[in-house]
């Protein structure tokens, strides 16, 4: 192996290891999980949210310092949306190629520029980045994109009222009662049971003995929506 490719080697290792640690560090925050249908709302420049390799990052804050500038516009382009594509997922960073005239290995952005992708050398416009890139700050992370989205019913016994929520497969059920607040404000005030088993909020649905069906009903050919569990609210008498 010659110079230039065991040098190669040894930026893919130390960007690898990078990229893991930034990982690992965001595993360890209590960060929750979004829905695709979650993310996609947040698709105007005062409020952009993008997602990739997994990660919810809101990039409003980014926007509003490249405000009218060419590098924003790719971002702005893809508000709400994933952009994974225009990543390595093994390292975390930008998809780079080999230049065929320089042949030196340049960021790969056919969209266009983006802030913090420096023009490589051999030019005279080259200067190091003296921070950390947006794309591995943790700064602009607000949470996770779920590996699987979930439906869900919700009756209310005491009302006799019954609404059909789409949930993250990862949300506990203490998770899915905040996103029941908007409906119920009083949700708190219940207890939330599962053919008759009382549930334990700290756990998934999973965890709870409560199986996904969708899986199931797509290998047969049935819409989601076919069979969709249903957690019954039993109200505690403690309103207040």
């Amino acid at each position: 192996m010659c110079e230039v490719e065991c040098r190669l080697a040894c930026n893919a290792r130390k960007s690898i290891s990078k990229f893991r640690a930034v990982q690992a560090g965001l595993r360890c925050a209590d960060l929750p999980y979004f829905t695709p249908k979650e993310v996609v709302i947040h698709n105007t420049p005062e409020d952009c949210w993008v997602s990739f390799l997994g990660i919810v990052r809101d990039l409003t804050p980014l926007v509003e310092q490249y405000e009218g500038t060419r590098e924003i516009k790719p971002i702005l382009a893809y508000a709400g949306k994933d952009i994974s594509h225009w990543f390595d997922p093994r390292t975390g960073d930008i998809v780079h190629r080999i230049h065929p005239v320089t042949g030196v290995r340049v960021p790969y952005t056919p969209h266009g520029p983006v802030p913090d992708v420096l023009l490589q050398p051999p030019t005279t416009e080259w200067r190091p980045l003296d921070h950390k890139p947006w794309w591995f700050d943790p700064f602009y992370v607000v949470g996770y994109v779920t590996r699987a989205a979930r439906i869900v019913r919700i009756m209310n016994v005491l009302a006799k009222t019954e609404v059909t929520i789409e949930v993250c497969s990862e949300d506990t059920l203490e998770r899915i009662l905040q996103r029941h607040l908007v409906r119920n404000s009083n949700a708190q005030s219940y207890t939330w049971k599962y053919e008759g088993r009382k549930l334990n909020m700290r756990l998934t649905l999973g965890q709870n003995g409560i199986p996904d069906p969708i899986p199931k009903l797509r290998a047969v050919s049935l819409p989601d929506n076919h069979f969709v569990p249903c957690l019954m609210l039993y109200y505690n008498d403690d309103l207040k």
